[in-house]
């Protein structure tokens, strides 16, 4: 993913081709670069030996989960839909972790009755309602408790996930009575402590504070976990200041974790697997000249990306070709939907735009597609997987027919 004479290429295909014939709003995803992280993450906890599974929630594309599921990743799943794709996919039932605050009887039902690895229970209530399903099945169903650790992410308060304060996990006191009672039920059978601080995490600090918190409630419980399931959450540079997770830091300190536990931990990556694998292509609709500043008002809107929106989340914006030619004012990249949350970001010193020009916004592979919308009845973008000068359409745009 590089310029070359001017004209950024995605795996080997310049983005300007990809616009003309795919139209934009456009997303695109370098399979060559999913294939480069997920090599990086197991290299890193090669040590440990870990189960990967991919939080399918970053980005749930059929597609994109069968070629995960081909590189040995299993997935970590958070509704049925997301259960029914991965298993349509071709990951084994054997690798999918369900996790989830509300799973309802029916999600509960099915993942029991597709022998799933785990199901990561969050409160006693789910654990009466797991039981009940196996006791009318009349067979032991495999569980974790997620704990609430208590555990500052360091990160936005936005998709924090391990405060007392958040929905997540149960407390100390509660976690060590649920190990009480699953221990005497005929019905379950408890395999795993579950947990998850927080996303988009750059500082090892909190994993640090977080298996501290963990050494000492597994040796409250005097039980021993067949696996400790420690999430996901590492983050990455959106901003290209080569600010990043040090995982090799990370796999040392669960290395030293685990002299006191004989568990398999497992991992729930999901943004540091696509995110900076995709690019979304936008065409500049019109320059709306303002006072201090112009109005870059692009085809992409918050309805395609809503991060920005959302948690004032910041991206990159690049041009598809370089033009060496400094813009007079500050630009202000703005979608075209009746919101004025709808914008992406406000940058000095862009090259000069003109009406019809395309730029691209990175690092949008995860929650990008996946937490698109149809407001303003908006058609979803088209999906486009590359690798090596191979072009594959791994998801049509909508038509406004099928909206309407």
């Amino acid at each position: 993913m590089k310029y070359k004479k001017n004209d950024f290429l995605i795996d080997n295909v310049e983005a300007k081709i990809l616009a003309k014939k795919y139209s934009t709003p456009l997303y695109c995803y370098s399979l060559n670069k999913i294939k480069e992280n997920i090599k990086n993450f197991k290299e890193n906890f090669k040590s440990i030996d870990p189960l990967i599974c991919f939080a399918v929630k970053a980005n749930p594309n059929s597609n994109l989960l069968r070629q995960i599921g081909k590189l040995g990743l299993g997935a970590d799943v958070v509704s049925i839909g997301e259960l029914m794709k991965s298993l349509k996919s071709g990951i084994s039932p054997n690798k999918i972790v369900f996790s989830g605050v509300g799973k309802t009887y029916e999600e509960l039902n099915y993942a029991i009755k597709k022998n799933i690895l785990l199901i990561n229970t969050e409160s006693k209530s789910e654990i009466l309602q797991i039981e009940k399903i196996a006791k009318i099945k009349k067979k032991k169903v495999n569980i974790g408790i997620r704990l609430n650790p208590n555990t500052d992410a360091n990160t936005l308060s936005q998709i924090s996930t391990g405060k007392k304060e958040n929905k997540f996990g149960v407390s100390e006191k509660i976690f060590l009575d649920i190990v009480k009672y699953v221990k005497k039920s005929k019905y379950l059978k408890l395999k795993c402590l579950s947990v998850h601080i927080g996303s988009q995490i750059l500082d090892n600090a909190p994993y640090e504070k977080m298996l501290r918190v963990l050494k000492k409630i597994i040796n409250k419980t005097k039980y021993r976990f067949e696996y400790i399931d420690l999430g996901g959450g590492m983050g990455i540079d959106y901003e290209n200041k080569n600010k990043k997770l040090n995982l090799n830091k990370y796999s040392l300190n669960i290395k030293n974790f685990l002299k006191s536990f004989k568990s398999k931990i497992i991992f729930e990556p999901g943004r540091s697997i696509v995110g900076n694998s995709g690019f979304l292509i936008s065409k500049v609709i019109y320059i709306k000249e303002g006072y201090k500043k112009d109005f870059i008002i692009l085809d992409a809107a918050m309805n395609d990306l809503i991060r920005p929106a959302l948690y004032n989340a910041q991206h990159r914006i690049i041009p598809v070709k370089k033009n060496n030619k400094k813009a007079k004012k500050i630009y202000e990249f703005v979608g075209p939907i009746c919101e004025s949350t709808d914008k992406f970001s406000i940058l000095r010193n862009f090259q000069k735009l003109s009406e019809k020009d395309l730029i691209l916004i990175c690092d949008v592979g995860a929650y990008g597609m996946s937490l698109s919308s149809n407001y303003n009845l908006r058609p979803k973008a088209t999906e486009l997987l590359i690798q090596n000068n191979k072009v594959q359409v791994i998801s049509k745009r909508q038509s406004l027919k099928d909206l309407i």
